[in-house]
């Protein structure tokens, strides 16, 4: 798979609220499914499944089979890959746009003062 598709897949998968709280709710540690269906009242388990296995297609969630249970493992690393290609170098830019405009007016300060 190509990764301009696999970064599809992750911002489809980071596109939607519930997807995003699932993540919130396994950032810290593990969770089964059931324990992920008890966190989001008002949602049915299989809409849980339908949203755990676009995190898993997009590589966010890792799931481990233990007995009959399904716990759900954070995968942070292709959030890492997204913040390093486009979070990192948009924001170096910001910074040094900031930093040129404020030097820029501290000179322009100097002049008139």
């Amino acid at each position: 798979m190509s990764i301009e598709k696999k970064h599809d897949l992750l911002f489809k998968a980071l596109g939607h609220r519930m997807r995003r709280e699932i993540l919130d709710l396994i950032k810290d540690a593990p969770k089964t499914t059931g324990m992920l269906c008890e966190a989001l009242p008002g949602h049915d388990r299989c809409t849980v499944m339908q949203h755990l296995g676009v995190l898993e297609k997009a590589g966010l969630v890792v799931v481990e089979r233990r007995g009959r249970e399904r716990w759900n493992h954070l995968d942070a690393l292709p959030i890492c890959e997204i913040q390093e290609r486009w979070i990192g170098p948009y924001a170096a830019h910001a910074a040094d746009m900031l930093n040129r405009l404020k030097h820029s007016l501290d000179e322009e300060e100097k002049l008139t003062s």
